[in-house]
């Protein structure tokens, strides 16, 4: 039987609270547990000191007989001094997935042509003026020449 130290949800909708319980890894999320060894209430400030409450000795104890804690939980024990969390790094963490790199690509390629149609046109109409008086004075002449 592997032990694990996890939370327990509590609570009513859209107002969580935990506790820190030692159960059967393989029992249900909020069903039976061992024992419960302190409470957790994510509403509250994180600098207030009842956001989380935890019976230390019986944590070193449940540690100390082999219960894996989760990542969570391994988090307040780090700061209750309880167990010495690794620290993790994740360089990647802030790059976007190979979609998201896609999609910014078609947005950029899509900008520089908008880009390129709008300085074109910018140029293109002096050098059109004389063009388009052109078929103006030839629209008279086709008239003419249906009227005869």
């Amino acid at each position: 039987m592997s032990v694990s130290i996890r939370l327990s949800r509590g609570g009513a909708k859209k107002r969580p609270y935990y506790r820190i319980v030692v159960a059967n890894s393989r029992a249900p999320r909020d069903g039976s547990f061992i024992e419960k060894i302190g409470t957790y209430n994510p509403l509250l400030a994180k600098d207030d000191a009842k956001r989380v409450v935890l019976d230390v000795e019986r944590a070193k104890y449940w540690v100390g007989v082999g219960a894996q804690p989760t990542d969570r939980v391994a988090r307040f024990f780090d700061a209750a001094g309880v167990l010495e969390r690794a620290a993790r790094s994740n360089p990647n963490k802030g790059v976007p997935g190979e979609k998201a790199k896609e999609r910014a690509e078609e947005r950029a390629a899509k900008q520089a042509a908008a880009a390129e149609a709008a300085a074109v046109p910018a140029e293109e109409p002096a050098v059109e003026e004389p063009a388009a008086e052109e078929p103006a004075a030839e629209a008279p002449a086709a008239e003419e020449s249906a009227e005869a």
